[in-house]
């Protein structure tokens, strides 16, 4: 079976739906590291690391299930911009968060929130060769 665009589309798709709902069950794992960077400006610390791991997970698994990829999709876009003021919030205060490699390493974190956008929003849509598969 020859591999085709559809076929390495899908494989990325479906590694970064797993990726997500590892991530959302890290919240329940390893809640002191989501306190750690959680901006101290947002209410409701505990309340807000379960739900955003809850809605990794289901966004996660929307992305693997073809017939829901776009929901899943566009759902991770939202998800991204949501927690961007804790990304932006360690790149303004390095000095509390010396662990995660310095000032750099920590703008590289908000960077790379639009990679992982732009890498979402490439399965906001179906090429005509996955339509038979999608």
């Amino acid at each position: 079976m020859p591999i085709t665009r559809a076929k390495v589309r899908a494989g990325f798709r479906i590694f970064q739906g797993l990726v997500y709902i590892a991530a959302g069950l890290n919240h329940f794992l390893n809640p002191a590291f989501y306190h750690k960077i959680m901006p101290p400006y947002l209410p409701a610390h505990d309340l807000l690391i379960n739900v955003s791991g809850v809605i990794e997970i289901i966004l996660g698994a929307l992305l693997i299930v073809p017939t829901t990829k776009k929901v899943g999709a566009w759902g991770i876009i939202a998800l991204l911009i949501a927690v961007w003021p804790a990304n932006i919030h360690m790149a303004m205060h390095p000095d509390m968060f010396t662990k995660f490699g310095g000032p750099i390493a920590l703008w590289v974190r908000v960077v790379m929130q639009i990679g992982l956008m732009l890498w979402a929003y490439g399965f906001t849509h179906t090429f005509p060769d996955e339509k038979a598969k999608a």
